[in-house]
Formats: C-alpha cells, structure tokens, sequence
C-alpha cells in the first residue's frame, strides 16, 4: 500500500475512535493527547511500509516516537483528572446538541488533515531509497531536532514545577527558559519539524515537503498555540503585559531591560 494512503488510514481510524471516545467521556481535550500519539502511530505505520533506506527509515522513527511519546505523555499527566478545555466547553455550550458532530468536522477531522499534512517529510523521507547513509542535512536535521525537544521538554518541565508551587499562583513563569521567550515549548515543536524536514530534504526529492514546517509554524505562531494562549492569558495574569513587554513572544532572545 501506499505510503501516504496507510498513512491517511492510520490517522483517520485514529481520530474516529478519539472521537468516539470522547463522547463516551464527554471530553474532547484528549485530541490533545491523541496529537504526538498519531504522528507515532503514522511514523510506525509508514516504516513497515515503506522501501526507503533502512538507516534513514529508523532514524525518523525514532525521533518522532521519542518526540511524541514525550508530548502525549506530559499531557496525560497533565490533563487526565482536570475539566475539559475551556475552549470546548465553550464550544458545548454554544452548539448544543449539535455538538458531536461539530467536534469530529473541526476539532478531530481538521486535527487528522493536520497531522498528515505536517507529517509529510516523515512519508517521504522513510521511502525514498536514496542516498543509502545519512549525510549532512540528516547530521544537521538531527541536531535542530535534538535543540527542539530540550526547549519542548525542559520548557514543560520547568513551568509544571513553578506551577506546582503554591505560592506562585496567579504569577507569571519567566524563570529558565521562560526568560527568553514566552513560548519555549512551541519554539521546540517549531524546531522538531524543521529538523525533521531537513532529514528528508536531505533525499534530495521531498524539498516540496517544506508545507509541513511551514504548517506546523502557522498552527503554532498564529493559530492553536501563540494566537489562541494569548487571548486570554493577559486576563487571567495582570503581570503578563510587563513580562510580554520584556520577553520575546517565539523566537529566544535575552530580555529586555
């Protein structure tokens, strides 16, 4: 089978079952921790599958599971237990009883296209046959990777430690990497794909596979991570307009004075 449609198959027998799943537990914040366990699921789907080269094929699987078994993991630990989502209860409230179907078109549904879409250098990377080694891009995709997931993980690591004291209720997180950017964990996710892409850009035939970093930079700068947090961040912290003053909004840089 082809690549790209077991992939698309993978997803979508994903989602659906996500879905179904969260109208037995009416909640729809597990597609968040259904996101980096799809691009596992996909990755595993596309190496069995795939005729590209062997060093290749698992040098991409192993990075996207290690990448998405960490993501979901912290967000089960983090979200299991809690209320659904504002976002969608907001949602529930607002379509009522045409909310399950609402859900699976522009929260699952749009959340797999998603997923494939950025998924793309992983496809063609795991099948094309040549160069038979890695070489410099596959070097160099591996080290942006690796800067990636420490910002991904140290970032998570560090706010989920801040939050767990109680004294820093209501403040705002601008210790360790957070001093830098106000969003080190979606510079990571930013930094994983790019990587990923330039190990498939290094087969010499998926440059047009830039669409998914490409994607995966919009969805985290302007739609579903950046965008969408700081709507409402500022409300609920009255000290986030002086550290969104001083600290750089993506991109790390020293602070401002």
């Amino acid at each position: 089978m082809d690549a790209g449609l077991a992939a698309a198959l993978a997803v979508a027998s994903l989602m659906l079952a996500g879905w179904l799943l969260s109208l037995a537990v009416r909640d729809v914040s597990i597609i968040d921790i259904l996101w980096g366990l799809g691009f596992v699921l996909l990755a595993w789907v596309v190496f069995v599958g795939a005729d590209g080269s062997d060093a290749r094929r698992t040098l991409l699987l192993i990075l996207v599971t290690v990448w998405g078994l960490r993501l979901s993991g912290y967000l089960a630990w983090r979200n299991i237990g809690e209320a659904e989502d504002f976002r969608y209860r907001e949602m529930r409230e607002r379509h009522g009883a045409r909310f399950p179907l609402v859900s699976l078109i522009t929260v699952f549904a749009l959340q797999g296209v998603a997923m494939w879409v950025v998924s793309l250098p992983v496809q063609e990377g795991m099948d094309a046959p040549t160069p038979a080694g890695l070489g410099l891009l596959d070097f160099l995709g591996i080290a942006v990777w690796a800067i990636g997931l420490t910002f991904e993980g140290l970032g998570d690591f560090q706010l989920a430690r801040f939050k767990a004291d109680d004294a820093n209720t209501g403040q705002v997180m601008d210790r360790g990497l957070w001093r830098y950017t106000r969003h080190p964990n979606y510079f990571g996710d930013f930094m994983v794909w790019w990587g990923i892409y330039l190990i498939a850009l290094s087969t010499g035939d998926a440059w047009w596979t830039i669409v998914s970093p490409l994607v995966m930079s919009v969805l985290l700068m302007r739609v579903s991570g950046v965008g969408m947090l700081e709507k409402t961040i500022g409300e609920r912290r009255p000290a986030y307009a002086e550290y969104k003053r001083r600290t750089s909004t993506f991109f790390p840089r020293p602070p401002k004075p």
